[in-house]
């Protein structure tokens, strides 16, 4: 099974690297063809011609476009994702520090969305009368109707301002001086046995992580909903029933591990869109990770860190595909046997 395993996510990620390359020409060539001078945000008020030409040589800037993509792609494979135009320090280095953080936001808003959704699916498909059904439809595409930065709004409306229960600025209270073993916080306090200091931000991380989550989970009980709707109708839940078992036991350990496939699927789809959801999340709440660089380095037009963003976002959703392929591998032996 773990040789099958390992050859499944080796193909995905052989696969992947044609698509990393495309996507890292595509955001090279459109943020060029942008009619926007990044390195006049630099340049002192009294500036000369000469000044700006040689901070666009210093940049590599004045060279043309396909020299200017072949010297960042060949840096790139060594992990050399140049220099910041507007933090002048290393773009890796500032990738680095805040990738974590939106990580971490992204796996707790993934597990809040998990605990929604699963027990959300299993109770929206055990309606059996009419009006049941109707309120499970009505309540599903509801939430769909209500994007995560909403959420974000109502929640710091409601228990930030309104009744100030939660805090909802930043990673963690204070001036903390915090730990960096890992670059995630919670494991971090948790190696160093602070755990005051956890508790605080795993506060932190509620408000933010429950936007997310809340814009995720309603995609995941309709399809898990439509999953055991399906498998419902299957001979292997018929035999069960006709043997007896009670419905709950049908569902719970027969229909359910079937519909789930499909439903991690989609949480692996999905998962792409709540890692890149978090820019704006992040910004009203003042989170400082990977989507407020991302938007610090557009409001600057500094178009190295902005593809190196770009390919953080490319690679996580590509890593994220051929997790879920293995996983589809694990959970289903008939995929293991014809791999």
């Amino acid at each position: 099974m773990l040789r099958l395993v390992l050859e499944v996510v080796g193909r995905r990620l052989l696969t992947a690297l044609p698509m990393i390359v495309l996507v890292s020409i595509v955001v090279f060539v459109i943020l060029r063809a942008i009619p926007v001078d990044p390195v006049a945000m630099l340049l002192p008020p009294g500036a000369t011609a000469e000044d700006a030409a040689a901070l666009r040589a210093a940049f590599g800037l004045d060279l043309p476009l396909p020299v200017q993509y072949w010297i960042w792609l060949k840096h790139a494979a060594m992990g050399d994702l140049g220099q910041s135009i507007f933090f002048r320090e290393s773009v890796g280095g500032l990738l680095a520090r805040a990738f974590p953080a939106t990580m971490e936001l992204s796996l707790v808003s993934l597990a809040l969305a998990l605990v929604f959704s699963v027990p959300g699916g299993l109770l929206c498909y055990a309606q059996n009368t009419r009006l049941g059904r109707m309120l499970a439809d009505l309540g599903i595409v509801t939430s769909l109707s209500v994007p995560s930065f909403l959420w974000a709004i109502f929640f710091i409306l409601l228990v930030g301002v309104a009744f100030p229960i939660l805090p909802f600025t930043g990673r963690i209270s204070g001036d903390t001086m915090l730990p960096n073993i890992t670059g995630f916080l919670l494991i971090d306090l948790l190696i160093t046995g602070r755990l005051h200091d956890w508790g605080d931000a795993a506060l932190h991380l509620l408000l933010p992580s429950l936007s997310l989550a809340l814009s995720f989970a309603p995609s995941v009980i309709r399809v898990l909903r439509s999953s055991l709707m399906d498998a419902a109708h299957d001979d292997y839940v018929t035999y069960a029933r006709q043997r007896g078992v009670g419905e709950g036991r049908v569902l719970v350990h027969h229909m359910f591990r079937n519909a789930a496939l499909p439903t991690i699927t989609l949480i692996g789809v999905q998962f792409g869109f709540l890692f890149g959801g978090t820019l704006l999340v992040e910004l009203i709440f003042s989170f400082p990770g990977l989507g407020n660089l991302m938007v610090q380095a557009v409001r600057n037009h500094d178009m190295p860190l902005i593809q190196g963003a770009a390919l953080v976002f490319c690679i996580v959703v590509l890593l994220t595909n051929a997790f879920v392929d293995a996983l589809y591998v694990v959970l289903n032996p008939r995929l293991a046997r014809r791999a």
